[in-house]
């Protein structure tokens, strides 16, 4: 089963968040829906900007942990590397 890191923004791309899953497309509608309470739902970061799959759940835990430790300018960049243009990817994981 793959697992994923996976970074959303809200619209202005001021605030990010960093989270993991198992299920992204579960995790980015709850996300989009305001299912769960929290920093994402207070902020509305519900904008899928950047994921990497992993096979093992492990593997994408460590790398979350890594990417959080990470300053801002260095997130960015790894955004913008794939998605220069900050588009929400949602549609991306639907297909």
């Amino acid at each position: 089963m793959n697992s994923y890191i996976y970074i959303t923004s809200n619209v202005k791309n001021t605030t990010i968040y960093i989270g993991v899953t198992s299920d992204l497309v579960k995790r980015i509608y709850q996300h989009k829906s305001g299912a769960v309470d929290g920093f994402t739902k207070k902020y509305k970061v519900d904008k899928l900007v950047y994921y990497e799959i992993f096979d093992d759940i492990r593997d994408a835990i460590e790398r979350e942990k890594q990417l959080k430790g990470w300053s801002r300018k260095k997130k960015n960049k790894l955004i913008e590397k794939q998605n220069p243009e900050w588009r929400d990817l949602w549609n991306n994981i639907l297909d």
